[in-house]
């Protein structure tokens, strides 16, 4: 390996550290049994069966996973007809101006996006709650699947089409017996990026949650807000452990996606 290697690896391991180091830091007081962040007296699990023994937390949690299974389900849906909508169109300039108009919510502010959505709710009068969280997750996940479906739809070959259609396919078998297995990995990945983009949004959730309703991230920062308390700790080690077992699920099915597989077209 020669230098310029062994300082990219270098980099590589300075990078993770300074990025993990806080998280698997507040991970390991998660289990003082002193109540605080230092001064490690010895190992409890008092925070976790205090997060696990408290109602309104757990009703919290279903709300945050309700939403975000939703939310992703349905984004995933609708970003899969985008994405086949932006890819029969001809015209360049036109592909390029929905694709910039797709992106509007990916590199917007949060901020500018939650209150925007908040003002569009009070106008139209959807009172803040499940649904409006709804919505707004649905709005910000769908340019996220399109962004990962459209580049599996760009690089499949148009021959394969030609090949069902000269079999005498219909379109709707085309659609489901072609194009939609082929792009199964880009679907596989729109729905987790959406439902881990969910889990983890704080700003947008922030503005239009309303009615007593919350999520995960909410409570956590009105939480924090109130005092430092290992319950805290606990909970966020939970759904930081939660959404590695998504990226590792995600991994392991993408890696099963990915193997070369026949298309079969049946008339």
């Amino acid at each position: 390996m020669g230098i310029k290697g062994k300082i990219a690896n270098l980099y590589l391991v300075v990078v993770f550290i300074i990025l993990y180091a806080p998280i698997f830091y507040l991970m390991y007081y998660s289990f003082n049994s002193g109540g605080a962040m230092h001064d490690f007296e010895g190992f409890t699990l008092e925070w976790y069966e205090e997060v696990f023994a408290d109602t309104r937390l757990l009703i919290i949690v279903l709300n945050t996973f309700v939403i975000a299974l939703l939310s992703a389900a349905i984004s995933t849906i609708l970003g899969v007809i985008g994405a086949l909508a932006i890819n029969q169109v001809k015209r360049r300039q036109v592909k390029q101006t929905l694709l910039t108009l797709n992106n509007v919510l990916i590199v917007s502010p949060d901020v500018i996006i939650g209150a925007s959505f908040l003002i569009l709710f009070t106008i139209i009068g959807i009172k803040l709650g499940f649904i409006s969280v709804l919505l707004s997750h649905i709005a910000f996940s769908v340019p996220i699947v399109v962004l990962m479906v459209l580049p599996k739809l760009q690089e499949m070959s148009s021959t394969l089409i030609d090949a069902a259609r000269d079999l005498g396919a219909s379109r709707w078998d085309v659609l489901t017996k072609v194009v939609l297995p082929y792009i199964t990995p880009g679907i596989f990945a729109g729905f987790f990026m959406a439902l881990t983009y969910s889990l983890d949004d704080f700003a947008v959730t922030f503005f239009v949650t309303g009615n007593g309703f919350s999520t995960l991230s909410v409570e956590i920062y009105s939480r924090a807000r109130q005092g430092i308390s290992l319950s805290v700790n606990a909970l966020s080690s939970l759904l930081f452990l939660f959404t590695i077992a998504l990226v590792i699920g995600y991994y392991f099915i993408n890696q099963r996606n990915s193997r070369p597989k026949g298309v079969e077209v049946r008339k």
